[in-house]
């Protein structure tokens, strides 16, 4: 249930002078993709070092592609002490999957990658292994208990790559909380987190992408919104696929089937407190569809969503819940 990244970030240099807030932006590559990191202190401060340790910490705790992290090892059943982070994303998986009804579930981990959407490929894809693995694809068979994660069966493995970044986002934006940093913007892969706006009073503004026809297509703006104290991220469909025999299916694995979701959502964009349920939101809602989707985000207080689809006659179309609308520029 991987995200596909499509965020545009639009910022406004200002002039420095006195002791007027420092622009600071620091960037570069991190969790197979990329990170931006934009704040203004009237320090000028350099947090480079202590961003880079963030994402050491997140990619040792729940990065499958790192063998020795705590997933890693908890998925292959060796001993090994949970750290806060691992325990964190567990607990808000959980808490997802529940919402969700099990639309969202981080134990759909051995279907992913049999559809080959992760750090292994699925080369003998067949409907028999799909009805076999699904039997290991329950939340309710894995919780944690004195310390240790603990499965109905062992074979079953964990997989948090749909919160990972949006929980990145908000560990950066927590430091930068913590160093007194009152405007900022953390773009971790397109998973954003904002903290009030420019010093000269202007909000973040933030471009959402129109789908694209594949994964190496133009990137084109769709539509821009202003972002101030919330959480940002956009899942789609159009630009994280496989092919097979001659038909393309879509990264977003719907649990309860073992197959990818096949409706007219391209993509969803939800605003939320923070990065990490923005991220789990904006996931889900791409495996349940806009119209099972809805009802779950107009129910919670604090999120709004913003869909683009396919509407019956072939065309883009796209709806805003309330909140959001009031949040998009013309």
């Amino acid at each position: 249930m991987k995200k596909t990244v499509l965020a545009l970030v639009v910022l406004v240099a200002l002039a420095s002078c006195g002791s007027q807030p420092q622009k600071v932006v620091l960037q570069g590559l991190a969790q197979g993709s990329y990170y931006a990191v934009t704040y203004f202190d009237e320090q000028n401060r350099n947090f480079q070092r202590e961003i880079d340790s963030i994402f050491r910490a997140v990619d040792l705790a729940v990065n499958l592609w790192v063998d020795s992290s705590v997933i890693s090892k908890v998925n292959r059943n060796e001993e090994v002490v949970l750290d806060q982070i691992f325990i964190d994303n567990f607990n808000i998986a959980q808490e997802a999957s529940r919402i969700s009804d099990g639309y969202f579930d981080p134990t759909v981990s051995p279907i992913v990658a049999a559809w080959g959407f992760s750090y292994r490929t699925g080369d003998s894809l067949t409907p028999q292994l799909i009805d076999s693995l699904r039997a290991l694809v329950d939340y309710r068979k894995v919780h944690i208990g004195d310390g240790i994660v603990v499965k109905e069966d062992p074979r079953i493995t964990l997989d948090f790559n749909a919160i990972a970044q949006g929980y990145t986002s908000d560990l950066i934006a927590a430091f930068l909380d913590g160093r007194g940093i009152k405007n900022y913007l953390v773009d971790t892969g397109g998973e954003i987190m904002a903290r009030g706006g420019k010093p000269d009073g202007q909000p973040w503004i933030v471009g959402i992408e129109k789908p694209a026809d594949s994964w190496d297509a133009e990137r084109v703006l769709h539509s821009r919104i202003v972002l101030r104290d919330k959480g940002l991220v956009t899942s789609g469909s159009t630009r994280k696929y496989v092919e097979r025999n001659g038909k393309r299916y879509s990264h977003c694995i719907d649990p309860k089937t073992g197959r990818p979701v096949e409706h007219n959502l391209l993509s969803a964009t939800v605003l939320a407190e923070n990065s990490v349920w923005a991220d789990a939101l904006a996931s889900i809602c791409m495996v349940m569809g806009m119209e099972k989707s809805l009802p779950l985000i107009e129910s919670m207080e604090s999120a709004e969503v913003y869909y683009i689809y396919v509407n019956d006659e072939g065309h883009l179309e796209s709806f805003a819940t309330k909140g959001f609308q009031k949040q998009l520029l013309e």
